[in-house]
């Protein structure tokens, strides 16, 4: 059964970490407390890696997963072993004891033979999440299902290898007739086996040309916004951070002065988060297609670590979620892509998780988007 959408959803981005960083310390090591703690923040929704092409290779193997970097907190900074099944199984089932609904998405975590490349067709893409979700079903928990994304982030060459043969390339454009059919065609085709989901794919970029883009096979846009980003805004570039994956230099100059180059031109910054998130509404009224926001609304990576301060990241985040949420076109918004145990200075603000996620659930919806 679809969401009825009658209020929005306060979702977090629980990403491969759910499964990956199980670690004493690493935040994810008890389940139980995890979620309870999430709870108590007042969070109703999860959004987790599936894990689906691995799922579907071998859904009992032991995969070794290789880092997908060392510089930041989500997932394992170095070589870990993963069981997806039935650890999915499991997580879900808890999730549902505590009324925590679950999207699942997919980052396409690398193993030594990167099965991901056996992506080759929108086909293969559908069998992989169509086998994922039998699995799911046979359990008895399709109905703890939000949605499902279909690939984080598409296109860009980092999350969608399959199309690109490597993580490198120039990014293709979505409104392309070939990224537009590999869409549809793999979710219809996901559709007729498990037709009482929402699907959609993610995206963080290429927004500038929305209305050229044929988003008719998705019944969600999950669009990722933040101040910081390169679609957004200059920060990164004056900043000088470059998603640099396994060096400290992007994290050393976002301590040298990442905070001071916001401060210092905070009126436009907090400018170019706002307009993106009018742009964003925008789309939704235009293609009638509900949001749902799970990454964003500062900075795109952050840590705990010497120097660098939660405050003026949550006051973006709240910036954030205090102009989206009135828009009545979010049906499920995070606080930040930062709601997780292993970001210490972020996680243990109980009150601010409280209150925003008070004003996420609280907040209108469209009539146009509420179903019966």
């Amino acid at each position: 059964m679809k969401a009825a959408f009658r209020r929005p959803y306060a979702i977090t981005m629980w990403d491969f970490s759910w499964l990956e960083r199980r670690w004493p310390g690493a935040g994810y090591e008890d389940w139980d407390q995890a979620l309870d703690e999430l709870a108590e923040r007042g969070y109703d929704a999860v959004r987790i890696d599936a894990f689906p092409h691995l799922v579907s290779a071998d859904p009992d193997k032991q995969w070794d997963i290789l880092p997908t970097w060392n510089q930041t907190s989500w997932g394992a900074q170095s070589l870990t072993r993963v069981r997806v099944i039935p650890a999915l199984i499991e997580f879900i089932g808890k999730c549902r004891d505590r009324n925590i609904a679950v999207g699942l998405s997919t980052w396409y975590r690398q193993d030594p033979d990167d099965v991901r490349l056996m992506i080759k067709t929108p086909a293969d893409q559908a069998k992989i999440w169509i086998d994922t979700l039998g699995h799911i079903n046979r359990a008895g928990l399709l109905d703890a299902i939000l949605y499902v994304d279909f690939c984080n982030e598409f296109p860009i060459p980092f999350w969608t290898p399959y199309l690109y043969g490597g993580i490198e390339g120039q990014e293709l454009p979505r409104k392309s007739p070939e990224l537009t059919a590999w869409m549809r065609d793999s979710i219809d085709l996901a559709r007729q086996r498990f037709p009482d989901l929402d699907y959609t794919y993610s995206f963080c970029t290429q927004y500038d040309d929305w209305a050229e883009q044929d988003i008719g096979m998705l019944d969600l846009l999950e669009p990722h916004v933040w101040m910081s980003h390169p679609t957004t805004s200059d920060w990164n570039k004056v900043v000088g951070y470059g998603f640099e994956k396994f060096s400290p230099a992007g994290f050393d100059n976002i301590v040298a002065r990442g905070y001071q180059v916001y401060r210092d031109n905070k009126t436009r910054y907090d400018k170019a988060l706002t307009d993106e998130i009018a742009n964003m509404a925008a789309w939704s009224r235009a293609s009638g297609k509900p949001l749902i926001t799970t990454e964003c609304w500062s900075v795109v990576d952050y840590k705990d670590w010497p120097l660098l301060d939660w405050g003026w990241i949550k006051d973006l985040c709240e910036l954030g979620v205090t102009h989206a949420a009135p828009t009545g076109r979010w049906v499920g918004m995070a606080t930040s892509n930062f709601c997780g145990p292993q970001f210490v200075g972020m996680w243990r603000d109980i009150a601010w998780h409280q209150r925003l996620t008070s004003l996420i659930k609280s907040s209108a919806v469209d009539e146009d988007l509420k179903r019966s």
